[in-house]
């Protein structure tokens, strides 16, 4: 275990960070850069407020965490100060995305660019002390709540024909009122983290198969169509392990063992036995998928599998939970890590060879690798610390 840990150290603070802080920092106009090929060169310079706040996240919670960096500090008030001043409409919605120089570019179609806003505003205020960050963080967040039931709004594509709902948002918001908790009512944090562990744990979370479902009906019940049987192994899989930190915030085994269960059950469904690795998208009724991509092993997908069973074995001591992380760890070590270049590739094809061999771009940037490095590190000096 002591292996485990100090590799996860040590690629956190002298592979990935150093990759981001020497690529990824537009000095010029603010923010940062997330298209980076795979030596770490600007291949396109558009932003994403979404992934500009996972950045400002990632060195708020460094410094919050690791260490109290000053630079780490600059990199991330680097970040807020573009947020606050390209990222958000005059209703306070966060766009998609901006130019380099914060010129809009994409309107705030979803709420998940606001989601990250405000993990970011929490963590560097927990960093700074900021008040006005702390107010913004707030504002977000119930800017959020809101928007719950529609959260597309205006930019809704669906007739409502066929109402569904989706699993993203309990599942994000139940990491997302975690990471504000030093700044919320209590009573608020306790009523959201109820809302979420019934929605994830008794609407999403299929009592038949054990699997979680993407969307469901507004009752709850399943609907047969592309949406209504779509699976997202690594959704569900990351859920599980906010899932896992509120069980032991409350002191629930019984939330624990069922989330160890379910990750168990999710892992076992969607590990590709011809070439290995997680398969991205599935259909429950094993029927053809809509999204083409389906066959792709992505970098999230199995780092967030790393997390959930490093956590998951850290709290309960399960055996089968050592075979299933050295199953995943060893085909994520060999098939995503880049030793030449540093920082891991995305995109595998089905058979685990890369497929684009970018280290960041639309939907991958500073976040996923280095929190995961994080939490196992973190995991694997607990479990060290039982022995």
């Amino acid at each position: 275990m002591n292996n485990y840990k100090e590799l996860y150290k040590d690629t956190l603070l002298n592979n990935v960070i150093p990759f981001w802080e020497k690529n990824s920092i537009d000095i010029e106009n603010g923010g940062y850069f997330t298209c980076l090929s795979t030596t770490g060169a600007v291949y396109e310079t558009d932003k994403y407020m979404w992934l500009q706040g996972r950045q400002v996240w990632t060195f708020s919670m460094l410094y919050n965490k690791v260490e109290k960096n000053p630079k780490w500090l600059e990199t991330a008030k680097h970040g807020i100060d573009f947020i606050i001043k390209n990222g958000m409409d005059t209703n306070g919605n966060f766009y998609f995305s901006t130019s380099e120089n914060g010129t809009p570019l994409v309107q705030p179609y979803n709420i998940f660019s606001d989601c990250f806003a405000a993990m970011a505003f929490s963590q560097y205020t927990v960093a700074t002390g900021d008040p006005k960050i702390k107010d913004l963080a707030i504002q977000t967040y119930y800017n959020i709540l809101k928007k719950k039931e529609n959260p597309k709004g205006v930019y809704e594509k669906s007739t409502g024909t066929r109402p569904l709902k989706s699993f993203a948002l309990p599942m994000i918001l139940s990491n997302l009122v975690m990471e504000l908790e030093d700044i919320l009512p209590k009573e608020e944090v306790e009523k959201t983290i109820d809302d979420c562990v019934h929605e994830v744990m008794e609407v999403f979370l299929d009592k038949d198969s054990g699997l979680i479902y993407e969307f469901v009906k507004p009752d709850g019940s399943l609907e047969d169509s592309f949406d209504g049987r779509l699976l997202n192994p690594g959704h569900g899989i990351e859920a599980m392990w906010f899932m896992i930190d509120i069980g032991v915030r409350r002191k629930d085994n019984v939330l624990v063992q069922k989330a160890t269960d379910t990750i168990l059950k999710i892992l076992e469904y969607s590990w590709d036995e011809k070439f290995g690795g997680i398969f991205y998208f599935m259909d429950a009724k094993g029927k053809p998928t809509q999204q083409l991509e389906w066959d792709q092993k992505l970098w999230w997908v199995h780092l967030e599998s790393l997390v959930a069973l490093a956590k998951a074995y850290e709290h309960t001591g399960r055996k089968e939970l050592v075979t299933w992380y050295q199953k995943v760890h060893d085909y994520s070590w060999s098939h995503f890590s880049d030793s030449e270049n540093g920082e891991w590739f995305g995109y595998l094809n089905r058979q685990g060879e890369v497929l684009l061999d970018l280290k960041g771009g639309k939907w991958k940037g500073c976040f996923h690798v280095p929190r995961a490095m994080f939490q196992c590190w973190k995991s694997f000096k607990n479990i060290e610390n039982k022995l």
